[in-house]
């Protein structure tokens, strides 16, 4: 800052408390708390006024711009929505304690990984905020969803791994180590999209990580937490914790236990599969509804939706497992009835999770008491509901559904209908609940009573019959009479206003009866504060409880839904076991099915047994089906492994660990790649990584570079793929490559068939058997409107390679041209 600037900062004990608040602030746009208003100064007024579409104004030549404390919410959303870090300044001493100016301080800073109470939370999606670094050979992630008080950490040792997790989490912050970002920039990069934090690196120390975790669970040791061995982790887990509490002045008193985890217990999508399968995100905007889970969410709960997007991501290996929910969905479809119960009774429970964590954490306000009171209302009647059916898991669930009676009552007696949103507004609780607040009200709202008594009772003193005694908000209570009048009142009335036509004057009495009425707003003010602390607390005693009765609901939820989606799309139940086997009988596409409106979806068949039918190779031309088909395998595998019913006839899978797919060409340009860079990275991932329980799907190998070059890179990628025993679905336009069922054993050829009729084309989207002789490009070109005269010119050259590839095949005479002119 310049000299001027610092001058200007001396000139008022306020500026110097604004510079104070500046310096915590660290960066942060910084919003300084003055009255009613939250006023930015300087550059950060600027940028304020710009980005909100503000005035600007100055004072003693400071550039300044403020937005409304009430309505301050929405304006932070907006700057923090824009990339901006906000800070809180606000009022940290008690006014009527204060000596002089009331002291300010940094209170919170508001990131995108640390939003509570914000319109840009989703409430069917966590809101991540993620730490990475690396000891040795070992990288740690933690993850806090702070609105959730999810705390959990893992390691790994490939860094793809890492790339893939945090594609899962899709966190909307992350926070390393500068010497973290210059050793994997080209990890970062790839989401560059997530702001990005650096902290120094003597935060992510050992021992002080640990320490701090310790100090914050107040343990001797972390072997408790599953913690043992695991340096990365608590690196990254004691940084996450240090930056939300030290760098940002969030509480976190609330993360009461920290999870370990691992994806060895799930079937691994990696970031290409999520994308290229588009399970929660679509590849095009414009496709917001060709998801799956679009397709599955139909759950009530914003629990049970963020509960769905973690199922669908992290489907399930135990055999076991899956089964118990197959069971569950199998059980709600056929209690329609209880399902219409249950789905009306989640219906009226808000989000439990986030509703304990603003309790814990003291941001609830009375509107969320209530909203708390009235979700545990539906406790006990989902609780009858679910144990009403005969299952093993929905028992397990109900289990942990105690309806807190108690606390129920008490919330319903204390809190009034329709509470406010602010504790500020009062009239929080019901008339009844508390004596003394009650009494305090009597006093405000008896008024008109009184000033009736006593102005009948003035009037017959001084014998003024049209006196009034009124209020506003300005001069308080008073007695008006007219001019004329004012003589006749006693000497003790003080004149407290004169207007043109008339005079009000205020009496011991009424002064008397004034400062009773605004010591009494005052004091029923503060005691419903105090009532709202405690009845708040009491509600905190119970989180422990409420958070695994959310996580019960959350589970019904989700198992509701999938019942409720097998019954609308006539989804059957899979058989899935430990088997080698992928048999799926008359398929179809989930999303594709969900959202077609002109016609009836074409099932088809799979085969795959690991042995003598390890690879399907599929040929035929564009728009025929095979993307499509090959994708649906995918999802039906995702489907049946997450606990759902799949979109078949009949379907036998396998335990499949880890699907790959290679679809589709775009540029990496972010990283200098060009297409067939990006599509040979995508498949080396495949061939190093697959294991004999994979699934790989492959769409278009080898397209990226020249004809011969294609064809032997794609020939060789599926002789390897044939040498393992993972389950493939290749898709190709190089016909050379049915070529491979005549020598290499699990090599079976298919083709998505098509009709000719009168030089047109009729795509059937059926996968049968046999390879295809042509791909029929041309027709497909017409079809996408290309000029006539490049059709029939690309018909003239097709028929002249196709003669050119029948004279190669037959022996040249002595002395014949082997090049066949195009032109």
């Amino acid at each position: 800052m310049s000299n001027e600037t610092e001058d200007s900062f001396k000139l008022t004990p306020m500026m110097e408390q604004w510079q104070r608040c500046k310096q915590d602030a660290k960066g942060a746009l910084l919003l300084f708390r003055m009255g009613d208003f939250y006023e930015a100064f300087y550059e950060d007024a600027k940028s304020v006024a710009e980005e909100l579409d503000l005035t600007l104004t100055k004072r003693q030549g400071i550039p300044m711009s403020g937005v409304p404390w009430h309505t301050c919410d929405a304006y932070i959303d907006k700057l923090v929505a824009k990339g901006y870090r906000v800070a809180i300044a606000e009022q940290i001493e008690d006014p009527k304690k204060a000596k002089g100016l009331v002291s300010r301080g940094i209170v919170r800073i508001v990131t995108p990984g640390t939003l509570v109470s914000s319109s840009l939370l989703g409430d069917k999606s966590h809101n991540f905020l993620v730490t990475l670094t690396q000891v040795g050979a070992v990288y740690g992630l933690a993850c806090c969803d702070i609105t959730t008080a999810s705390f959990k950490v893992m390691e790994v040792e490939q860094v793809e791994e890492l790339a893939n997790e945090l594609h899962r989490l899709n966190p909307s912050e992350i926070v390393t180590s500068k010497k973290f970002r210059e050793k994997h920039g080209h990890l970062l990069r790839t989401f560059e999209k997530i702001p990005l934090f650096l902290l120094e690196e003597w935060r992510f120390e050992h021992q002080t990580a640990y320490r701090y975790l310790a100090e914050h669970f107040q343990v001797a040791h972390l072997d408790g937490f599953g913690l043992k061995g695991c340096p990365a982790a608590i690196n990254a887990a004691g940084a996450l914790l240090a930056y939300m509490h030290e760098e940002l002045s969030l509480s976190i008193q609330h993360i009461r236990e920290i999870k370990p985890y691992t994806t060895k217990e799930n079937l691994l999508l990696d970031r290409t599969c999520q994308i290229n399968l588009e399970l929660t995100e679509a590849l095009h905007a414009r496709g917001r509804h060709s998801t799956l889970l679009h397709v599955l969410d139909h759950t009530w709960t914003p629990m049970g939706g963020r509960l769905l997007r973690e199922w669908l991501k992290k489907p399930l290996l135990s055999v076991k497992e899956i089964g118990k929910r197959h069971d569950a969905v199998e059980a709600l479809c056929t209690h329609a009835d209880t399902c219409a119960k249950l789905q009306q009774e989640l219906k009226e429970v808000r989000d439990l999770e986030r509703l304990m964590m603003r309790i814990s954490s003291g941001f609830a306000t009375p509107r969320d008491l209530a909203a708390f009171g009235n979700s545990l209302e539906k406790i006990g009647p989902i609780r009858d509901s679910a144990r009403s059916i005969s299952c093993e898991l929905l028992f397990q669930c109900a289990s942990k559904l105690v309806p807190l009676n108690e606390l129920t009552d008490q919330l319903k007696k204390a809190l009034a209908d329709e509470p406010p949103v602010r504790i500020s507004e009062g009239n929080i609780f019901r008339t009844g609940f508390h004596a003394l607040l009650d009494e305090l009200r009597a006093i405000m709202q008896g008024g008109r009573d009184w000033l009736a008594r006593y102005q009948t009772q003035v009037k017959e003193e001084t014998g003024i019959k049209n006196l009034k005694v009124s209020f506003n908000k300005i001069f308080g209570y008073y007695i008006e009479v007219s001019k004329g009048q004012a003589d006749q009142m006693p000497p003790s009335f003080d004149r407290r206003q004169t207007l043109v036509n008339s005079e009000r004057f205020i009496s011991p009495a009424l002064k008397e009866y004034e400062t009773k009425v605004l010591t009494a707003e005052e004091e029923a003010l503060n005691l419903e504060q105090e009532l709202f602390q405690h009845l708040r607390q009491q509600c905190a005693s119970y989180e422990k409880t409420v958070f695994e009765m959310a996580e019960a609901l959350a589970q019904i939820d989700v198992l509701l839904s999938l019942a409720v989606v097998a019954k609308k799309y006539r989804y059957c139940r899979p058989i899935v076991n430990s088997s080698n086997e992928l048999c799926i009988v008359e398929g179809r596409h989930p999303v594709v099915e969900a959202v077609g409106e002109h016609s009836a979806f074409i099932p088809n068949d799979t085969t795959l047994d690991g042995k003598n039918e390890r690879m399907m190779l599929i040929t035929g031309p564009n728009m025929a089906g095979k993307s499509t088909y090959i994708r649906q395998v995918a999802l039906i595998v995702i489907l049946a492994q997450m606990g759902s019913f799949v979109p078949a006839k009949s379907a036998h899978i396998g335990v499949i660990d880890r699907i790959f797919t290679r679809i589709g060409a775009s540029d990496d340009l972010s990283r200098g790649q060009s297409t067939f860079m990006v599509e040979m990275s995508e498949t080396a991932s495949i061939l190093n990584n697959l294991t004999p329980r994979s699934l790989v799907i492959l769409d278009e190998i080898g397209r990226g570079t020249s004809t011969y070059d294609g064809v032997s890179i794609a020939w060789s990628v599926a002789e390897y793929l044939l040498a393992t025993e993972a389950k493939t679905l290749f898709a190709t336009h190089y016909w050379e490559l049915t070529e491979l069922e005549k020598t290499v054993l699990g090599c079976i050829n298919y083709h998505a068939s098509v009709q000719e009729w009168n030089e047109e084309i009729v795509f059937l989207h059926k996968i049968e058997r046999g390879g295809a002789d042509r791909s029929y490009g041309i027709h497909v070109a017409r079809l996408a409107g290309l000029p006539l005269s490049v059709i029939q010119r690309a018909s003239t050259i097709l028929k002249k390679l196709e003669a050119r590839k029948e004279t190669a095949r037959r022996p040249k005479k002595e002395g014949q041209e082997s090049q066949l002119s195009l032109f």
